[in-house]
């Protein structure tokens, strides 16, 4: 018995789907994984002993720009990228009971599961990416914003937007295998009954018409690795600092020496995660640490608070971990989403990278910092499942018996 897993973004969207293939193989599932060709993902599937396929360009050159690509450059990608998945996914899923695709970008998956005559998931990791009548669709990168107003125009809009993207590429691919074509592709990727894999109180799913979401809580994993000692040395020299870090995104100009400075001018140290924009703002001085990647379920115990991107994996970090957060999101994908619920559940504040000033970073920063929000902070973390990968590993399993 063994299943599929593919993704293609960012370390956020493939360490799901590894918490998934760890539950998987507890149960005695075995699991192949498809992911970008980047080579840190390649150690990680490795080190894990889970059988890798790359598959599509690698991501990261993709994340490491100021901005994003132009729109002409991001159709072609979009394109190869559905090829890339064509080739590849058919041997990927041989002797593969079913098939676990997670992200918008897998829009090749469902056809192959289909020509395969397997069963297939498609899960995402925030409800604001599911149609509904309670929200927006996310932006996608390169594409026009809808004039629309409402929220079933601008998802009518955003179906289009998909449709003339992928359609006739994908009928082309799905006829040279003898499928009948497909007219709404967005849809057909999504299915009738996706998967959400976000936790219920932090992020939950109204229900909406024409979908039947099963929502399994976040798929995370315990993370026992050690802090290193000069981190730890760090921690232990002084009151707890203030972390700020943006993952795989590029913030926006100056946001993150923004960041540092408000933080230290309150009187805070700072540890700065460089990720992959590589930021390097520190000046040497006392107070101040730069750190690669390392074990955020255990560093966040011990911060004061959290400035950061709106990744879903780091928002849920820092809600299990009980601390405040401040979330300054770029307009992509649904890190303004998880940035909103931050602050619709009063666990720290939410701004708008593009227009934010040094004033509006420091007075959100003041309100993220009052013992009001520490306390619903500390009392979401209370409520933050974990077992959402064993949820979801259980629900495949009996699916494939």
């Amino acid at each position: 018995m063994q299943v599929l897993l593919t993704t293609y973004g960012t370390r956020g969207d493939v360490e799901p789907l590894v918490a998934l293939a760890v539950q998987l193989r507890a149960l005695g599932v075995g699991v192949r994984m498809c992911t970008p060709p980047d080579e840190e993902f390649a150690e990680r599937l490795a080190g894990l002993g889970i059988d890798a396929v790359p598959a599509g360009p690698p991501v990261r050159a993709l994340m490491r720009g100021k901005t994003p690509p132009p729109a002409a450059e991001l159709a072609r990608y979009r394109t190869e990228l559905l090829d890339a998945q064509f080739d590849v996914l058919p041997a990927a899923a041989e002797g593969c009971g079913a098939v676990v695709a997670a992200g918008r970008a897998q829009v090749a998956a469902r056809s192959v599961a289909e020509a395969a005559g397997i069963p297939y998931v498609y899960v995402t990791y925030a409800a604001v990416n599911l149609p509904s009548p309670h929200h927006a669709p996310p932006p996608r990168p390169g594409w026009p914003e809808p004039a629309e107003a409402g929220n079933a125009a601008r998802w009518e809009h955003d179906a289009r937007l998909v449709d003339a993207q992928f359609r006739e590429p994908l009928n082309e691919h799905r006829a040279g295998r003898g499928l009948p074509p497909v007219t709404g592709v967005r849809d057909h990727v999504y299915s009738d009954r996706p998967w959400l894999a976000a936790d219920p109180v932090l992020g939950p799913w109204r229900a909406a018409p024409g979908l039947d979401v099963v929502q399994t809580g976040a798929w995370t994993q315990p993370d026992e690795r050690p802090l290193p000692a000069e981190l730890t040395a760090f921690l232990a020299a002084g009151p707890p600092p203030v972390y700020v870090g943006f993952g795989s995104i590029s913030p926006a100009p100056d946001i993150a020496r923004w960041a540092v400075e408000t933080s230290r001018a309150g009187g805070h140290r700072v540890i700065v995660s460089r990720g992959w924009a590589d930021l390097d703002l520190l000046d040497g001085e006392a107070g101040c640490f730069a750190i690669g990647e390392v074990n955020h379920q255990r560093l966040f115990q011990e911060l004061a608070a959290v400035i950061h991107h709106g990744g879903a994996g780091t928002t849920q970090t820092a809600a299990r971990a009980g601390i405040p957060q401040l979330v300054v999101p770029i307009r992509l994908a649904d890190n303004p989403y998880w940035a909103g619920q931050v602050a619709a559940h009063g666990i720290g504040a939410a701004l708008d990278g593009p227009t934010t000033t040094p004033a509006s970073l420091t007075a959100a920063f003041e309100e993220v910092m009052t013992q009001e929000t520490r306390d619903r902070a500390k009392a979401m973390g209370e409520k933050i499942r974990t077992d959402g990968a064993a949820v979801a590993a259980r629900l495949l399993r009996d699916t494939l018996s």
